[in-house]
């Protein structure tokens, strides 16, 4: 596993110091180009489900439920494996997202369940 696995908006600047950038949102972030991403890579695969997202709806009072269903369909997902094994070669990883909220949204669950690997 990655040594450091970061959190960052993409609409952030991309630096050298994030490491391997992948992109953990399953729709592509409104006005931001990909030269601007900057991603190393695009997993779509390891976001919420859309109706997980829907319901969701990033209201912060659901986000303890969310997370348990989120935590939920990632034990259920080869994505997360898949993602595990390419972020292995990495010291640094940035994990890449496009709420607002840097600390009510999905990307804080990933990285934690990551982390717990």
């Amino acid at each position: 596993m990655a040594d450091d696995i970061r959190l960052k908006r993409v609409y952030s600047p991309a630096e050298k110091a994030d490491g391997f950038r992948v992109l953990v949102d399953r729709l592509w972030p409104r006005g931001v180009s990909k030269e601007r991403a900057a991603l190393d890579e695009w997993d779509k695969e390891v976001a919420p489900s859309p109706d997980l997202r829907t319901w969701w709806d990033h209201d912060p009072d659901r986000f303890d439920e969310f997370a348990r269903r989120y935590r939920a369909e990632l034990d259920d997902s080869p994505a997360l494996d898949d993602l595990a094994r390419t972020i292995a070669a990495h010291p640094v990883v940035t994990l890449v997202y496009g709420a607002r909220d840097e600390r009510v949204n999905h990307a804080t669950v990933l990285r934690e369940v990551l982390r717990e690997r």
